[in-house]
């Protein structure tokens, strides 16, 4: 039977964890006893690092890293992951909206020759501003991920351990797995999956994070960006064409030119605040540049439960 490594980013997350791994427990021992639960916790400064190093104790499948400050979901994730051992990594948030009793569709889905398998939710469970956020992830993602995929793409998934190979290498600041899987497969797929409301506490994810992490993704693993600001160029280059033929047809059939300060100052103002849109890209992808050079990392690794160095890779 293949051996199951669960990867779960956790932060301030010490109310739902013993039921997590419970519920987690129970379902995936119905597929196999040969599996793994690693707990990235992300440094939220509550208890859940004492809890998972109860867990630990408790039960030997249970492996804990603590990073040393909050690196955020997807660099846990990241972290996580590169420690895994098992032929097949499933991810899972840590908050229970998606029920581990699912783990097994994800899996039955997974031996039909895919390589990646998300649980898409059937009605998610967020208010407004969140779903919003959401979309314009979505849209971020369609462009570094293609539409099909990035319309099923969810925290729940489960892949082949080998997709990871293709990078095995990337080091940069700015994770999202979801782009990083589709480096090393095309082979995606979806299942529906139940979508509970959260069990305490409240999402981490605000408005302002999510959208961060939207232009992040934009930014980091897309040039659409910088081939919407050479459009925005053209576009203004023609209209700046066609005044310029406006104002010499007019002298030269009137004998007049274009009366009015104000349309000259409305001339100016447009293409100066286009020029500085153009700009403003172009400088988000050279602080992206200037982050990667200077080597800064996705993780660094506080505690773990076990000699993690013995077992794989799991430091930037």
């Amino acid at each position: 039977m293949t051996q199951i490594s669960v990867v779960i980013p956790v932060y301030k997350s010490e109310d739902c964890l013993h039921e997590l791994y419970r519920r987690l427990k129970a379902s995936i021992e119905r597929i196999t006893e040969d599996f793994e639960i690693i707990m990235v916790e992300d440094c939220g400064g509550d208890r859940s690092w004492d809890i998972i190093l109860e867990l630990s104790i408790m039960d030997n499948r249970v492996k804990g890293i603590q990073l040393i400050r909050n690196f955020g979901q997807h660099n846990a994730l990241l972290c996580g992951i590169r420690a895994a051992q098992g032929e097949v990594i499933v991810t899972l948030d840590d908050d229970l909206q998606h029920l581990p009793e699912d783990i097994p569709k994800l899996l039955n889905k997974l031996t039909e020759g895919y390589d990646v398998v998300y649980g898409t939710a059937l009605q998610q469970q967020h208010g407004l501003w969140r779903k919003l956020a959401s979309r314009l992830i979505r849209l971020a993602l369609r462009t570094a991920m293609g539409a099909n995929t990035a319309r099923n793409v969810s925290a729940f998934r489960a892949f082949r351990t080998h997709v990871r190979e293709a990078f095995r290498n990337f080091q940069g600041p700015f994770v999202s797995i979801d782009v990083l899987l589709t480096w090393g497969t095309t082979r995606f797929t979806a299942v529906p999956v139940r979508h509970d409301p959260r069990r305490a506490g409240i999402s981490n994810y605000t408005f302002r994070k999510l959208v961060i992490h939207a232009l992040n993704m934009m930014t980091g693993f897309s040039v659409l960006p910088l081939q919407l600001a050479s459009l925005i160029g053209f576009v203004f280059t023609l209209f700046g064409l066609g005044v310029l033929a406006y104002v010499m047809g007019r002298f030269l059939i009137q004998g007049s030119s274009v009366p009015g300060f104000p349309f000259l100052a409305s001339m100016v103002a447009i293409f100066s605040g286009a020029q500085l849109f153009t700009l403003g890209i172009m400088g988000e992808y050279l602080a992206r540049l200037h982050f990667c050079t200077m080597g800064r990392p996705y993780s660094v690794i506080r505690n773990t439960t076990e000699p993690f160095s013995q077992r794989g890779e799991n430091r930037p």
